[in-house]
């Protein structure tokens, strides 16, 4: 296993920074394509009591590349024009990176996600944690999985955009 280098710990965080302007851009393609084009690529969004107790309940879960993809679809074509769109500004923290394999880093960031659906304010949308799977793939870093276990139980809004 080779060791954790300031250049590795850079692809990760550019990583990360791909996947929010995506979803800051709202560019639902750009946000799949961050994920490996493993069949067993994986994103989750669920609440923390949720997870804490132990139910499989979750607000997206996307748990086979397929799923990802079938994402694009919903946002893009088949909820089109049926939710008052809205936008989003994801702020992240890296709080740990520990190296499995060569390719393979478990990464956990802080995330806190920022909404404005009427113009004149913004709101906290939710704040969390990520729980990464990070895999470097041709010189390159993915999501093999992206948890997003978010704080509250209620959250202001409805949710179409994963966090």
């Amino acid at each position: 296993m080779s060791s954790m280098t300031q250049e590795v710990l850079a692809t990760i965080d550019d990583l990360q920074n791909r996947y929010i302007a995506a979803l800051d851009g709202k560019d639902i393609t750009a946000w799949a394509g961050t994920f490996s084009e493993q069949d067993e690529a994986t994103y989750i969004c669920r609440s923390a009591e949720n997870e804490a107790m132990g139910w499989p309940i979750a607000l997206m879960l996307d748990d086979c590349r397929a799923r990802i993809l079938d994402r694009i679809t919903f946002i893009t074509k088949i909820w089109k024009g049926t939710f008052q769109d809205y936008r989003t500004r994801h702020f992240t923290q890296r709080l740990s990176c520990e190296q499995e394999s060569d390719t393979v880093f478990r990464v956990r960031s802080n995330f806190s996600i920022e909404y404005t659906l009427d113009p004149n304010a913004s709101s906290t949308l939710a704040t969390g944690l990520y729980e990464d799977v990070v895999v470097i793939e041709k010189g390159e870093a993915r999501f093999l999985s992206k948890r997003a276990v978010y704080d509250t139980t209620v959250l202001p809004n409805y949710i179409v955009y994963p966090f």
